[in-house]
């Protein structure tokens, strides 16, 4: 595999854990937009070349990585939807953080500002989930609900000083050699 993508993106790093750990081999090639927009329809990172097949979504690539070691994608409804919930969190919070790049503000917009309340919203309704023991096998919406986390705080879009469950939650996913060694200030 072939794997494209840059080492901040929190898609990106979802699929070099999910490779980790599954100890697949694969080539990491650095994508920027303007690889992005010539190699993908997408124009976006990841996406992947397998044996001349081409994926062009996180999920598509976690999926095809899960299955080639035999493993479930998702093992439960529940996990799926905290995957769901964690991609909306993610494609809310890139488009906010690319857009405040461009001066444009929740401030100065109805339709950002009801982007940054869904932000607020899903973290309130995470911070109310009983997360227990985040065991060996971190499941796959944790991981990208990790993946955000990581993500949203190392680019200063959140703190989660007033959320103990969601800083438990990501130290003992951090405590996972595969997910602490892609850091995205490791870069």
């Amino acid at each position: 595999m072939k794997l494209y993508g840059s080492y901040t993106s929190p898609f990106v790093r979802h699929c070099r854990v999910a490779l980790a750990q599954t100890g697949q081999n694969y080539t990491f090639a650095e994508a920027d937009q303007a690889t992005s927009g010539k190699l993908s329809p997408t124009k976006r990172v990841p996406f992947a070349e397998v044996d001349g097949l081409v994926l062009h979504d996180s999920a598509a690539i976690l999926k095809y990585i899960r299955e080639q070691a035999g493993q479930e994608f998702f093992s439960s409804v529940q996990d799926y939807d905290l995957f769901c919930l964690a991609n909306t969190l993610l494609d809310t919070s890139i488009n906010l953080f690319l857009l405040s790049k461009d001066g444009l503000t929740p401030e100065q917009s109805s339709y950002l500002t009801r982007q940054q309340e869904r932000v607020d919203a899903s973290l309130v309704a995470l911070e109310k989930r009983d997360w227990g023991q985040v065991g060996a096998d971190v499941s796959d919406g944790e991981l990208r609900l990790a993946c955000y986390l990581s993500w949203a705080i190392f680019r200063k879009l959140i703190t989660i000083t007033d959320w103990p469950n969601l800083q438990a939650m990501l130290a003992r996913v951090d405590q996972h050699p595969s997910f602490a060694n892609t850091h995205p200030a490791l870069g």
